[in-house]
């Protein structure tokens, strides 16, 4: 039967989120209530000892049955009375009632068939009929915070993660030592903490970010001093009951049916990355383990992260939610005092259910209050109802809740019941509040954001994005800034411009919509400049009478295959993004004539149809892609091997899915790897329709 069922449940087939379930006319329609009443007893019993449970997927698949349930029954019970009334008016010769009560017991039947089909939207529906947010490139706003003011650094190397990983089999994760190069990684972290403080040395990079972040926070320009307490919070979001087992807490491959766990696999902050910013603490920032606690407070730490680090750092601190002290962990205490009061005042976020604390205001685990210095360290995603989840949306399980769900309602889709879509700009968001905070924003040392295994759904495993230079790839990258609001930018550039349509055309994925969606970065916005909030909201997470200025500052780049801000333009002083790709075994320049030329496409402009021309002086492999003005992808147009020699290739203004594009101006670029070197150029061409 469950199969059946299963056949007419559309549903975001990673995170397990039932958009609809429709079952056919028939015989089918006969089991529907069996199945609600079912629902319905289950959640009872598993929700009413632990009201927590509510947010568990399994809950969270069973509501929609349950209200279908509830519904047909008041329908059937509505009608049954309807006609019970009709049948006594009727005897007492009151026809006209009779013939009213007839009408509302066919009305309230038909309304219980309906139920009976179970045709209901769970959460967001379709959002395929939203607003798609057009972004214009290189318009900075706010204020510029760093050493290097809106500086972010990149540094990507494909060496760093195993291209044959399988992240969702069994001893052969993303997570799994063998998948990745530890040496890497940590030559990625170096470069990206000297890049972005301008120093020749580990040890001299620290010491320059802490005396900054000390100056920014009224301390002076002062250093690390010894037993100041560190606190890495990492991003553990499927720590949650039955994706570990109690013995041990390593993760769980198959449930007791033998099926595969959909969250095996999901990609959260990576062990290695995390090694490779406990050795930069212990060994060149000199912060002793015994002053270093790590953990997602809400969650639990896996097995493998637990003895990846351990075995190296034996006397870290390593924090859990239920202790498990005889696995080497300790529990991270529950603050008793309110600390974070969202600026809308309870306005918009919304507290349900009896007994529980009003949403206006949270506490904080303890570690919060003793640590010194916080280092939040978040993987780059998409998500279902921000659109994308980094440093901020990391935040929402600092909290002492069991669960995050009264956030939700600053978020453009909160997903709750009752709660409507909130795209657009100037709303409350509520990622605005946390990176303001005095402790959540305020005393993070600098913005370490892991990028080696980015997806486009939180509870999704890690993907190959498609887009250069990853080029069929993980994302393999590190992020390095000390403005939390332009890294989160260049996260979100990234994360748009890899999950589109045109890439996914058949993904029924509802985070690509959402990724999409305008409104995504309304947060960036108000975070970078208090002229873009809403009306009536004062962002000021204490409540104690002062409001938060510019974090930071926000634009978006001119295009993905240049990847420039208006720093690197010499337009504007917004951001700046430094590149470091690898450098050991391949060169990256914009041209090289003595390999390659790349002629202007001919005729242009164009209608339908252009011819792309480039020489090769000597055999090479070819990548020529096309993208809008925007920098978003459209289309593929030759990747393979080819001679020496001159070559044509014809584009018919169609993108990935085979769609014709609008007119406009687009870029295409040619990516040619000779040898141990690889080179690319870019030229525009202009589509009339």
């Amino acid at each position: 039967m469950k199969e059946l069922f299963q056949k007419y449940i559309k549903t975001c087939p990673k995170s397990g989120r039932i958009r609809k379930i429709s079952f056919p006319s028939g015989i089918y329609k006969v089991f529907a209530p069996f199945v609600g009443l079912v629902a319905l007893l289950w959640i009872l019993i598993r929700v009413v000892p632990k009201p927590s449970r509510v947010e568990y997927p399994c809950i969270k698949a069973a509501t929609p049955f349950a209200s279908g349930f509830l519904f047909w029954l008041l329908g059937l019970a509505a009608s049954v009375m309807a006609f019970t009334k009709m049948k006594y008016s009727n005897r007492n010769s009151s026809y006209s009632k009779a013939a009213v009560f007839l009408v509302l017991g066919v009305v309230f039947g038909l309304f219980a068939l309906s139920q009976g089909g179970l045709e209901l939207f769970a959460g967001s529906s379709d959002n395929s009929n939203f607003k798609q947010a057009i972004l214009e490139p290189n318009q900075p706003m706010g204020q510029a915070v760093g050493i290097f003011p809106g500086r972010v650094v990149w540094v990507h190397n494909p060496d760093a993660t195993n291209e044959k990983c399988q992240p969702m089999v069994q001893g052969n994760s993303y997570f799994e030592p063998k998948n990745f190069d530890q040496a890497v990684i940590d030559k990625m972290l170096s470069q990206a903490l000297q890049s972005l403080t301008g120093k020749t040395s580990d040890a001299e990079a620290w010491d320059a970010i802490f005396k900054f972040h000390n100056n920014t926070r009224g301390k002076g320009a002062v250093g690390y001093k010894a037993g100041e307490i560190v606190f890495l919070k990492m991003n553990a979001t499927s720590g949650w009951s039955g994706n570990y087992n109690n013995t041990d807490l390593s993760k769980v491959y198959k449930d007791f049916a033998g099926r595969v766990n959909q969250y095996y696999g999901l990609s959260e902050t990576s062990p290695g990355f995390i090694l490779a910013v406990l050795r930069q603490l212990v060994n060149n920032a000199h912060v002793a383990q015994k002053d270093i606690y790590i953990g997602d407070p809400m969650k639990y730490i896996y097995k493998h992260i637990y003895d990846y680090l351990h075995t190296e750092f034996p006397d870290v601190h390593y924090l859990d939610h239920a202790g498990h002290t005889n696995l080497g962990r300790e529990l991270a205490v529950k603050g008793t005092t309110p600390i974070i009061k969202y600026s809308d005042r309870g306005t918009v976020l919304v507290t349900t259910g009896k007994g529980t604390a009003p949403t206006y205001e949270d506490k904080l685990y303890k570690i919060y209050e003793d640590m010194e210095y916080m280092l939040c360290l978040p993987q780059m995603k998409g998500h279902v109802r921000a659109g994308v989840t980094m440093f901020a949306k990391n935040h929402f399980g600092s909290q002492t809740r069991d669960g995050a769900n009264h956030l939700h309602g600053g978020l453009m889709l909160p997903g709750e019941t009752g709660l409507v879509a909130r795209t657009g700009y100037g709303l409350y968001r509520t990622q605005v509040d946390l990176m303001g905070h005095k402790i959540l924003g305020k005393k993070n040392l600098v913005y370490l954001m892991d990028g080696l295994w980015g997806t486009d759904h939180e509870l999704n495993p890690p993907k190959k994005w498609q887009s250069a230079p990853f080029n069929n790839d993980w994302t393999s990258s590190i992020f390095a800034s000390l403005d939390p609001v332009a890294i989160e930018s260049v996260g979100y550039d990234f994360i748009r411009t890899e999950f589109t349509k045109e890439r996914y055309p058949t993904s029924t994925e509802n985070v690509v919509n959402v990724i999409q969606m305008e409104g995504v970065d309304d947060y960036l916005h108000q975070a970078a400049d208090s002229t873009n909030w809403p009306k009536g909201i004062k962002y000021d997470p204490e409540n104690d009478g002062t409001v938060i200025t510019s974090l930071g500052t926000h634009e978006h780049w001119n295009n993905a295959t240049e990847k420039q801000y208006s720093r690197n333009l010499k337009t504007g002083n917004g951001i700046e993004l430094v590149k470091i790709e690898k450098v050991t075994s391949v060169q990256q320049t914009k041209s090289n004539p003595t390999d390659f030329q790349l002629n202007q496409n001919y005729p242009n402009p164009f209608n339908p149809v252009t011819t792309i021309s480039f020489s090769l002086n000597k055999g090479a492999h070819v990548n020529l892609s096309v993208y809008d003005e925007l920098g978003r992808f459209v289309k593929v147009l030759f990747d393979n091997q080819l001679s020496q020699g001159s070559h044509h290739v014809e584009w018919n203004g169609t993108n990935y899915s085979g769609s014709s594009v609008s007119s406009g101006v687009y870029i295409y670029k040619i990516t040619v790897k000779t040898d141990s070197k690889l080179f690319s150029q870019s030229q525009k061409m202009l589509l009339l329709k």
